[in-house]
């Protein structure tokens, strides 16, 4: 399986993980110039764009899929988010706006362990 295939795995994996916990999907793989959300949810006035990361195994110990997220990452995500809500017409005020972050790793059995961060970060200093 190429890299594309496991990070599409891993966000219906995410995908289908948040609708069992109440959550709504709204979008996902949105694309704009310059930037990509994997999933847009909604779960009563919470509205989380899920950024899902994964690996196929663990590289090392301790190690996560949570650590390759970088700042200039971290500033595509914020800024095609807002640009998500201009272009649906959502507006902040009528939403509680959370930034989570997936990261699953591939078991040998061809399942994933999941590591769900809530609001793992926020539009501060971006």
């Amino acid at each position: 399986m190429n890299t594309r295939e496991t990070g599409s795995e891993a966000e219906s994996f995410v995908a289908a993980w948040l609708v069992g916990q109440g959550w709504e999907i709204l979008d996902r793989n949105f694309f704009m110039k310059g930037g990509e959300l994997d999933i847009i949810a909604k779960k009563g006035d919470i509205l989380a764009f899920v950024e899902v990361r994964s690996w196929d195994h663990a590289f090392w110990e301790g190690g996560t899929p949570l650590e390759t997220i970088h700042p200039a990452k971290i500033k595509h995500i914020i800024k095609t988010a807002f640009y998500y809500m201009q272009s649906r017409k959502i507006h902040m005020q009528d939403f509680n706006i959370r930034f989570d972050v997936a990261g699953l790793i591939k078991k040998e059995d061809g399942t994933f362990d999941i590591n769900y961060v809530e609001a793992a970060f926020d539009t501060t200093g971006y």
